[in-house]
């Protein structure tokens, strides 16, 4: 039985011109989808800058102001912003904590007067509920002042300067709506510090809803500094 001769190993020259054609067609594709690829990521790159550089001011302008509460300056008032009710209209825990540490603020002799901020409409009133906590920890009631309007952050800070003249003041929230609320308090004209109280849930979810939320509502208070 006699070997056959292996036939010739094939050359580049020698493919089907079908082959080349594709193999030409996948080499002009490479570019294209790195293009693509790049400027996904150009975009994705200046979405992040567009969200998070509002983020990083408010929290910059804002912590430069936090305040130890052994260290609260003397001020005109003592703001607490609304922080929901319960449905039996009592305040909510976010909201006792912030009560508690105004009225030992106020014990203190921090400031004379306790600017309670929040949302009141029909059955719902945020600042008289605010306002029931704080006389049953010793608060007189003339020393209580209610904004019915303080619909959201901005409004309570600029409320605060426009319709209660407060010049000075010392803002009780938790701490991660604290750099916030200090940034809206200064940008309108509030010359505030900030004291932070628990943010601690039964509810871990909801903790870091909260904390998450201050992202775009960051963007949010920059918005609303610029408008006003």
């Amino acid at each position: 039985m006699t070997d056959e001769p292996a036939p010739p190993a094939s050359s580049p020259s020698d493919a089907s011109p079908s082959v080349a054609r594709s193999s030409g067609r996948s080499l002009r594709r490479r570019p294209r989808w790195s293009r693509r690829r790049r400027a996904t990521v150009w975009v994705a790159a200046g979405l992040a800058v567009l969200v998070l550089a509002p983020f990083a001011v408010v929290q910059g302008v804002g912590r430069a102001h936090v305040a130890d509460p052994a260290d609260a300056p003397p001020s005109d008032a003592i703001v607490v912003p609304g922080a929901g009710l319960r449905p039996d209209g009592s305040p909510s825990t976010y909201l006792r904590r912030r009560l508690d540490a105004a009225a030992e603020l106020y014990s203190r002799g921090v400031a004379p007067v306790v600017l309670v901020s929040g949302d009141a409409h029909d059955d719902y009133d945020e600042p008289e509920s605010m306002r029931a906590w704080l006389l049953d920890r010793g608060v007189p009631d003339d020393a209580i002042l209610l904004d019915r309007e303080g619909f959201d952050t901005h409004a309570t800070c600029t409320r605060a300067v426009s319709e209660f003249g407060v010049g000075t003041a010392v803002v009780v929230t938790q701490g991660y709506h604290l750099p916030r609320t200090l940034f809206s308090c200064r940008v309108a004209g509030l010359d505030a510090v900030g004291i932070g109280v628990s943010a601690a849930s039964v509810e871990p979810w909801k903790a870091v809803l909260y904390r998450v939320r201050e992202v775009p509502a960051a963007t949010k208070a920059v918005l609303d500094a610029v408008r006003r």
